[in-house]
């Protein structure tokens, strides 16, 4: 079978690693890398050895699929139109700022008859893969993504840069309506927030507690999910996971430690994790996330089928975004109508003119939902 013709639509950070990959995977022909900035365009299309373009409209007739990862802002523009002329595409993730954007795309996808595929790449994660079998039917989850600041993404926050992939697998493990949303967010470097901390309650009873920074001087990318028969601790940088079952007689409740004799308590201190709450630790090789999502890119288009994570996935994650945003908006730091709202908390008196955004200013949104 010939190669997939895909054109690669941005030429930043992400759009070279995709490029670069897309270049060297045999199921993909790389037909050329367009940006409107001349010198990124010609740097990414040079080490991908293949043709650079301004436009990617002048691409549509050449191309069989393409890969968007330009800016956020620029994603519903882009794939509006290329959906429209029925390419099919993978959208890096957010799928969009908003929910009302994000459901255009997917609506475009579903008139077009073609694949909508979005960039949540953890869900590619060896971790995440080894304990697919034990996180099913959660009850608790709990997840902290933390690194940085990269001077990227600067048009979107932190629940729409980060923590957004831990938003796309809650959603995926729960397969439940979010019911209640609470959530904090603080501005540290921009007019976006750089932390946020959210707490989902859903239909089926599960409840998600996410937390996120781009500012922290550690990085970490770690999930704990609690089951009713045990938990999974994934730990996505390191592609390790550990998964703890309880002892059948633990888990009927059985198990009675306060009739147990001094000897017995020092025994099960010293075997807890070997017989009664019994560990595996899974070391799984780290692959290629994003090389793995291009495959199944690759394979939805030829066999027919939805991609692992397609454009509804991608579009309810932004709308619990969204919502996540809703509630950073609403807080009030200091109990006023008055007074400080939504993630500019500091600082509390206009020391610097113009350093607080009025509220006025602030970008609204649609009401996810």
């Amino acid at each position: 079978m010939k190669p997939l013709r895909v054109a690669v639509v941005g030429a930043g950070h992400l759009g070279r690693i995709h490029a670069r990959l897309a270049a060297v995977a045999p199921e993909i022909e790389l037909v050329a890398v367009a940006d409107p900035v001349e010198a990124a365009r010609v740097s990414v299309a040079q080490e991908a050895k293949t043709q650079a373009v301004a436009d990617y409209r002048q691409l549509v007739g050449q191309i069989e699929a393409a890969i968007v990862a330009s800016p956020t802002s620029t994603h519903h523009a882009i794939g509006m139109e290329l959906l429209g002329a029925g390419v099919p595409l993978l959208i890096e993730k957010p799928l969009a700022p908003t929910a009302a954007e994000a459901e255009d795309l997917v609506s475009m996808a579903r008139k077009k008859g073609v694949v909508l595929q979005v960039g949540h790449v953890e869900r590619f994660n060896a971790a995440l893969n080894a304990v697919a079998a034990d996180v099913r039917d959660p009850k608790y989850i709990e997840a902290t993504r933390t690194s940085g600041y990269t001077f990227r993404s600067t048009d979107i926050g932190v629940v729409l840069d980060v923590m957004i992939h831990d938003l796309d697998i809650v959603l995926s493990l729960a397969k439940s309506t979010v019911e209640d949303v609470q959530a904090i967010g603080v501005s540290v470097l921009g007019c976006h927030e750089d932390m946020a901390t959210a707490r989902l309650s859903f239909a089926s009873g599960c409840v998600a507690q996410l937390s996120a920074s781009r500012v922290s001087f550690q990085q970490q990318r770690t999930m704990t999910v609690f089951t009713s028969r045990g938990s999974a601790s994934i730990n996505f940088a390191t592609h390790e996971a550990t998964v703890v079952k309880p002892r059948e007689d633990v888990l009927r409740r059985a198990f009675r430690v306060d009739q147990l004799s001094a000897t017995e308590r020092t025994y099960w201190k010293e075997h807890l994790f070997d017989e009664l709450l019994v560990r595996t630790q899974y070391d799984s090789p780290a692959g290629n996330a994003i090389q793995e999502e291009q495959r199944d890119f690759v394979g939805a288009i030829r066999e027919g089928r939805a991609p692992r994570v397609d454009g509804v996935a991608g579009s309810n994650a932004v709308a619990v975004a969204e919502m996540i945003l809703e509630r950073i908006e609403e807080h009030s730091w200091d109990g006023t109508p008055s007074g400080r709202r939504g993630p500019f908390a500091m600082p509390a008196l206009p020391i610097i003119a113009g350093t607080t955004q009025p509220a006025a200013e602030r970008p609204t949104r649609r009401r996810a939902g």
